[in-house]
Parts: structure tokens; C-alpha cells; sequence
């Protein structure tokens, strides 16, 4: 089987198995960062917003839509590495 977050010792018999799984491993964390700094700019933006300047809470606001579009990546490597797995629910 696969590793979600580390190279695994046996890989699937396929061409570019580690490649895959490197792209894997990149989707997983390129999610989990982006949804943790999107959750930080929200609270930011509207959570928090009598303690943060305006400048910040520009940047904030565009700083969610960046990393939400990054995790929308993270999910789509997610999906190509699942996909050449052999997974059909991703």
C-alpha cells in the first residue's frame, strides 16, 4: 500500500510509483497547511478584527483566497496520486 505522509516501503507495481507518491505526500501537506493558514486569516479577518490594523486585515482577506486556491491543488495532487493508485474514492 501507500504512505499518506512518508515514502512507503512497497509501492504499487506501476510506472513512476515514487513519483506518485511524492506527489502524494506534497497534496497532503500542501492541504494541511493551506486549510490551517486559511483558518488563521479568517479568524484574523472577521474573528478578531478590532485587534489587527486594516493593513492586516487586507492581507488577510486576500491571503484566503490565495491559500484556499493552494488548497484546491493540494486536493487535485491528492486526487492524480490516488487515481494512479488505483483508488476510486478519493
Amino acid at each position: 500500500m501507500y504512505a499518506q505522509f512518508s515514502i512507503a516501503d512497497q509501492l504499487p507495481e506501476i510506472d513512476n510509483a515514487v513519483n506518485f507518491q511524492k506527489c502524494l505526500i506534497v497534496g497532503n501537506l500542501m492541504m494541511i497547511s493551506s486549510l490551517m493558514i486559511v483558518a488563521f486569516c479568517i479568524a484574523i479577518t472577521f474573528g478578531f478584527e478590532e485587534s489587527f490594523s486594516i493593513g492586516a486585515q487586507v492581507s488577510a482577506h486576500i491571503a484566503t483566497i490565495v491559500f484556499a486556491g493552494l488548497l484546491k491543488i493540494g486536493y487535485v495532487l491528492r486526487c492524480v496520486a490516488l487515481h494512479a493508485f488505483g483508488a476510486k474514492v478519493f
